[in-house]
């Protein structure tokens, strides 16, 4: 299982920040496995060696391996944020793990405000880390997933792929991907597009082809000419893993058990961390320090007594000898300045004793060069850089500020070396899927027959013909039956449906069911929640809900009513009341206009009026309107129409 974690740590495509350096064949995005490892080379990239810096100063707790013959760290001194950066994944007895990796830059920026304001709350260190950053770049749709994850350690985004649109010259269009969701496989993904592009689920898509090299990844996606790449996409989107959802889970061990951490939480437990790690540090530096201060001692007491310390040396018969001769006469030269670690004597106390048994070795291991004045210069500037050495090391365990200070500058240098740029782009606002974003827009003749049967076909359905020609079939109907409307509209339009009560329903253009010239349609009942009594009195097409436009509908008592368009941009499944229709008058028409137009209102007795649209005041989508036209008895509206002057 070493090779391949290994192999694992090497690969760009996995790690945000790869803690192995591989020289070989470390398998691809595609999926493809890695060499045998007699024909692979690998070594530690710099976040690794930053991880493993100052190991050997007793900066973490060791601990038998599993057989007791080594010593391995219980935890890594790790300089590097490595559980940030790079994330983890991994599943247990009940529970698991799913921290996605983050921007080095983002992190030490997160962790350095956290270290100048402790009481900062995950929406202040949201201000530093945005979101994740995968290595495989992508798009991040929505913050509402990141937010819940790092205010309560779990939370579900959605990562979509990059892509964009390429125009060539002929006119066509192509769809590259440059980016795909973290963990993908490219050829899986590559297969699936092919998939769905053979059993038609996604139209409009002529050739897919990968042109990836060493330089990145980029797969072309040909459409066909009449194709529109955003609905191409969007489909792609929808059915295949260009789009692809992450579950965080920021579960860790703490103290040995699992916990699950909030982002702030996980940035205090690494400070807490490299706080023990910078004392233990600082401790055994000062250590070092202490003793090595206390050999040069030993060596100025001697240089000081030069021709005392040769003379011991000469006459004693064995270095044991010498060494005590050395601990008995050697007067101190002049005043310590280091107390020994590990003996806490005064001053006073350690006045009489000559050298110590270390002082004493060392003097006997000195090599005689040592005895020259340059060299006792070195000495002497050598003790003196030890002096303050030691001076600022305890200082800084005297002084929590100066090791977080510390801490924030390793930080900052780290961010220096690696720090590198955002991968994954983060959008605020996360567009939900829709039907309308998988359907084409384009114009459809909508035919409706007396009968009540509906239905749409492309206007390129339609030839056009010369003067003579005797056209072609629109709609099939009943000997009976004959078309009543016909008008063109948009797919992502909409169609009022106004009934003879007074009701209003709506379709969109696509829920519409297309059909060819010859067909007759479906029936509206079909589509509509109509009562059994209850027929429709009039069809308007609308493109938007605005308060630009106005619904004008008329009665057959002769009311008319005028409501701004967006009163009616919220349907219900069974309809909404349109105008209020007392008992024994009927909704006989219904128009679309634009405030500034004249109204017909035609009676069936042959009477007519019209007048300026201005004349009629708003009302309310509840109200039964005004007046239109005084009727004669016996007589009753039978039309209205809107004229535009």
């Amino acid at each position: 299982m070493v090779y391949p974690t290994l192999v694992h740590l090497a690969q760009d495509w996995k790690m945000r920040y790869p803690l192995v350096d591989g020289q070989g064949n470390f398998g691809s995005i595609d999926g493809f496995p890695p060499a045998a490892m007699r024909y692979t080379e690998a070594r530690l990239t710099g976040p690794a060696m930053e991880m493993l810096a100052d190991l050997e100063k007793d900066t973490v707790a060791f601990m038998p391996n599993y057989d007791d013959r080594l010593e391995e760290p219980r935890v890594l001194p790790s300089k590097f944020p490595n559980l940030i950066c790079n994330g983890s994944s991994g599943i247990g007895v009940a529970m698991a793990t799913q921290i996605p990796p983050h921007n080095l830059g983002e992190v030490v920026d997160g962790l350095v405000a956290l270290t100048e304001d402790p009481d900062l709350d995950v929406d202040g260190l949201m201000r530093h880390i945005k979101a994740p950053d995968f290595p495989t770049g992508g798009t991040i749709f929505g913050v509402s997933g990141v937010q819940e994850a790092y205010r309560t350690g779990k939370g579900l985004i959605t990562v979509r792929a990059r892509a964009n649109v390429e125009t060539l010259a002929n006119g066509r269009e192509n769809i590259v991907i440059t980016e795909i969701p973290f963990m993908v496989v490219k050829a899986n993904l590559l297969e699936k597009m092919a998939d769905l592009v053979r059993d038609k689920k996604v139209e409009g898509i002529s050739n897919i082809r990968d042109e990836s090299d060493r330089d990145g990844l980029r797969i072309v996606v040909e459409l066909k000419r009449d194709a529109d790449a955003t609905v191409a996409l969007n489909n792609l989107y929808r059915h295949s893993m260009l789009q692809s959802s992450f579950g965080i889970i920021t579960l860790a061990l703490v103290d040995g058990w699992p916990k699950l951490l909030t982002l702030k939480e996980l940035l205090q437990r690494y400070l807490d961390h490299r706080h023990d790690v910078v004392v233990r540090r600082a401790q055994f530096e000062l250590g070092v320090a202490q003793r090595r201060a206390h050999i040069l001692e030993g060596f100025k007491k001697a240089l000081d007594n030069l021709d005392l310390t040769i003379q011991i040396i000469r006459q004693s018969d064995t270095p044991e000898a010498a060494k005590d001769a050395l601990m008995a006469r050697v007067e101190l030269g002049g005043p310590l300045e280091v107390v020994h670690r590990d003996a806490q004597l005064t001053m006073g106390e350690r006045a009489g004793r000559g050298l110590s048994a270390e002082q004493a070795q060392a003097i006997l291991s000195m090599a005689l060069q040592r005895l020259t004045g340059m060299e006792r210069q070195k000495i002497e500037d050598e003790y003196l850089g030890l002096l303050k050495e030691i001076s600022r090391l305890e200082a800084l365990l005297a002084s929590k500020a100066r090791r977080m200070k510390l801490i924030k500058d390793e930080l900052l240098e780290m961010k220096k070396k690696y720090g590198d740029d955002r991968r994954t782009e983060v959008v605020l606002s996360a567009e939900e899927f829709n039907i309308e974003d998988l359907i084409a827009e384009e114009d459809m003749v909508i035919s409706i027959s007396h009968g009540g049967y509906i239905k749409r076909i492309p206007v390129s359905a339609y030839r056009r013909q010369r003067r003579g020609g005797r056209g072609v079939t629109g709609m099939t109907t009943k000997e009976e039956d004959f078309v009543e409307h016909l008008f063109i509209a948009s797919t992502h339009s909409y169609i009022l449906f106004m009934t003879n009560k007074g009701r209003c329903h709506w379709l969109k253009v696509y829920d519409i069911s297309q059909g060819g010239r010859a067909s007759k349609g479906r029936s509206v009942a079909n589509m509509l929640e109509l009562d059994p009594d209850e027929k429709v009195a009039a069809i308007v097409p609308v493109k938007a809900f605005d308060d630009q436009h106005f619904l004008v509908q008329c009665t057959k008592q002769g009311l008319i009513k005028k409501t701004p368009l967006s009163a009616y941009s919220n349907p219900r499944k069974g309809g909404i009341i349109a105008i209020n229709i007392v008992e024994g008058d009927a909704l006989i028409e219904a128009a679309l206009t634009d405030g500034t137009q004249d109204i017909l209102i035609s009676t069936r007795h042959g009477q007519a009026v019209r007048f300026k649209e201005t004349e009629v005041r708003e009302v309310g989508r509840n109200s039964q309107g005004v007046k239109g036209v005084t009727l004669r008895e016996g007589d009753e509206v039978v039309g209205m129409t809107v004229i535009r002057r």
